[in-house]
């Protein structure tokens, strides 16, 4: 069954996670998170760094729409998306660091490449 995983959450519970979740890969460069989130953080954050890549003011609005804080809006399009300008996807990395203390749940890193 394909789409998108549910992650324990009501819809607008999840989209607001992930919608921090990438906010912050972005600003950071990398965040600790189990590794169901990491892969659906990171599916939204290539589509936001694709945008990145083409300033228009049509992309310039559809991340802002997603991204919650306008100066990590700015780096996107001013720093990240030049430096991927001639690649075509795989920016973000996703390193297993093992189970989680609390739960056992499989902990990662999600770094931008």
């Amino acid at each position: 069954m394909a789409g998108t995983r549910k992650l324990g959450r009501a819809s607008d519970h999840r989209k607001a996670m992930l919608r921090g979740l990438v906010t912050y890969l972005l600003e950071k460069g990398s965040i600790e998170t189990t590794v169901t989130r990491a892969k659906e953080v990171r599916a939204m954050a290539e589509k936001m760094i694709t945008l990145g890549k083409e300033p228009t003011l049509h992309n310039k609005r559809q991340a802002l729409a997603y991204i919650t804080k306008e100066d990590v809006v700015k780096k996107l399009f001013d720093e990240i998306g030049p430096k991927y300008k001639d690649v075509n996807g795989g920016y973000c990395r996703i390193i297993k660091t093992g189970p989680r203390r609390g739960d056992a749940a499989e902990m990662c890193i999600i770094e931008l490449v």
